[in-house]
């Protein structure tokens, strides 16, 4: 099958929208060019718009979310401090993993592969600690390798009722710009995403968002940084101009992806991803399987991790949509591998197209051994899919007639 398109249905890179592709497909420009800043101070103002922050300063890394992560361990903490995680997936092992190679003592409580951050666990680890040794608390927003997605509320109210003054970390790499975040509401200090993910752009764009406390932290940490510093990158946000070649076709691809969001409204988007997201699991618990969040409360709006059937092995579930169907579909990852294949619906995507995504994941599916009804999934989502666009579309109509 080589004819028509490539479907790409991994939780990023997310597929880029025509719009930002042509933004960026321009001849190099000059990053020292006195008119440059034109470019890209709207652009901090208007991440801080879709971090949900108006005290907060945003910095922008060549890099990625994993650059942005070591930037905001790099420039807050120091060596020795001891730091509470929990780890209960692939990529919040990663920044368990990160913390301890940077030399921080970390305080980490592994939970189940299928649920999110304990907070009944942060909170009694804040409360007993009465010495306030507790330097930072980190929480993945939305587990990528599990379809998690976490409760960021709930883990700042852990700290107030704790009166804890711990720094507020938290990963939304596969979270910011498709599900609902609130930097200042919920109190949180260090926020990091990328490019690659609901900002619809390739990768190579570590974002972070920094509290004035954070900024205040920074003031007391001796970690060793260079590129990392928040020193350095502090100019660009004031003058517009960065300390080091930025990648110019990915600033005008991030201004074409933005205006996109706001032309929609960022609370449309987060609408739509829920809408998508569960027609996607109403396709799956169609076919009789189940997700590996294990309850309603952890489901993600940006990826489902599905559970294969016993004696089907997800990997070949996935070849079979690469190699059959042309659909990249996410894999199973450490713990899960050959368990779960994942759907990743985040970014520039519609109804339809998650239709395709199902359809192809049943003739995958059938190919590697399950036992499920063809078209069972895809009428599921459909109908949930013509009801709620027809309750959208109901007021339009009554508004005409």
């Amino acid at each position: 099958m080589k004819n028509g398109t490539a479907h790409l249905f991994i939780p990023g890179p997310t597929n880029i929208p025509d719009a930002v592709r042509r933004a960026m497909n321009v001849p190099m420009q000059d990053m020292r060019a006195p008119d440059f800043p034109e470019l890209v101070l709207p652009l901090f103002r208007d991440l801080k718009r879709i971090f949900k922050t108006e005290t907060g300063c945003v910095f922008i890394f060549p890099g990625s979310g994993t650059g942005a992560w070591e930037a905001a361990i790099s420039n807050t903490l120091n060596r020795g401090d001891r730091v509470l995680m929990s780890r209960f997936g692939q990529f919040s092992h990663l920044w368990v993993d990160m913390a301890e190679r940077l030399g921080l003592e970390v305080d980490c409580i592994d939970v189940e592969w299928g649920e999110g951050v304990p907070l009944d666990a942060y909170r009694q680890r804040l409360g007993n600690d009465k010495g306030r040794e507790i330097k930072a608390v980190f929480a993945t927003h939305n587990e990528t390798a599990t379809g998690v997605t976490s409760d960021v509320a709930g883990v700042r109210a852990a700290l107030d009722e704790t009166a804890h003054n711990a720094l507020l970390f938290v990963d939304g790499v596969s979270s910011i710009g498709s599900i609902d975040f609130r930097m200042d509401e919920w109190g949180v200090d260090l926020a990091i995403t990328g490019s690659q993910k609901g900002l619809m752009l390739p990768a190579g764009l570590g974002i972070l968002a920094v509290s004035a406390k954070a900024l205040e932290a920074h003031k007391q940490s001796r970690m060793e940084r260079c590129y990392f510093s928040f020193e350095d990158m502090q100019v660009p946000s004031k003058t517009g101009f960065f300390p080091y070649t930025p990648p110019t076709q990915l600033l005008l691809g991030l201004r074409a992806s933005l205006d996109l969001i706001f032309a929609e409204g960022l609370e449309q988007v987060f609408a739509r991803h829920h809408r998508l997201a569960e027609g996607v699991r109403r396709g799956v618990h169609a076919w009789g399987l189940k997700l590996c969040a294990n309850e309603e409360k952890w489901w993600s709006d940006t990826v489902s991790a599905i559970v294969v059937p016993d004696g089907v092995d997800a990997r070949q579930v996935i070849a079979n949509g690469y190699s059959r169907y042309r659909t990249s579909f996410g894999a199973g990852l450490s713990k899960v591998a050959g368990r779960v294949f994942r759907i990743g619906h985040l970014g520039d995507l519609n109804e339809v197209m998650c239709l395709a995504a199902l359809a192809s994941a049943e003739m995958s599916l059938r190919d590697a051994g399950a036992r499920i009804e063809a078209g069972s999934g895809v009428a599921a989502a459909q109908e949930w899919y013509r009801a709620e666009i027809g309750r959208t579309l109901q007021p339009q109509h009554e508004h005409a007639a």
